[in-house]
């Protein structure tokens, strides 16, 4: 079934729960617990990276992969131009932009701005399991990319901006 021979309603549900699914990924890389994201995946589920040579498989796998980023590691992940194709009741693609901003070696400080780390495109495959949307594959493609920056202890936090308020009343 392609877009257009399903009821709207439907297919409007299904990009939602699909779309939802990425944010929720994301955030739970960069504000919760990275290694939460496998839960997100089928039983199944494959997370890879052709042009890095890496293809994690299973629920577990994924858990211990995500799970083992630095525990001082600040990120934070922009997406957009999300583009998410419901192909049948429990089937769908989807393809989005992202850039990563990332540091090790973070204390809680605000740091100076950065550019991202890495810039590309995730494609995604769905499956939907019992009522609930899963990613089956999600495979990153990084056209622009580098190695993160590990930021040296003594490194200062910046002065909040003018227009920024600092927290102290």
């Amino acid at each position: 079934m392609t877009n257009e021979t399903r009821e709207p309603l439907d297919r409007l549900l299904a990009e939602h729960a699909c779309e939802r699914l990425l944010i929720d990924f994301l955030h739970r890389l960069d504000l919760g617990e990275p290694g939460t994201v496998a839960e997100l995946f089928t039983p199944d589920g494959v997370w890879e990276w052709p042009a890095g040579e890496r293809r994690i498989e299973g629920r577990d796998a994924l858990r211990g992969y995500f799970a083992s980023r630095p525990a001082d590691r600040l990120s934070r992940r922009l997406c957009s131009n999300v583009l998410v194709d419901v192909h049948s009741p429990t089937t769908a693609t989807a393809t989005s932009y992202f850039a990563t901003y990332r540091v090790d070696g973070w204390t809680g400080d605000m740091l100076p701005p950065r550019l991202p780390v890495n810039v590309g495109h995730y494609e995604d495959t769905f499956r939907r399991t019992d009522g609930r949307w899963l990613l089956a594959t999600r495979t990153v493609h990084l056209p622009f990319g580098g190695p993160t920056e590990r930021l040296r202890p003594t490194e200062p936090a910046t002065e909040a901006p003018a227009d920024v308020p600092d927290g102290r009343g």
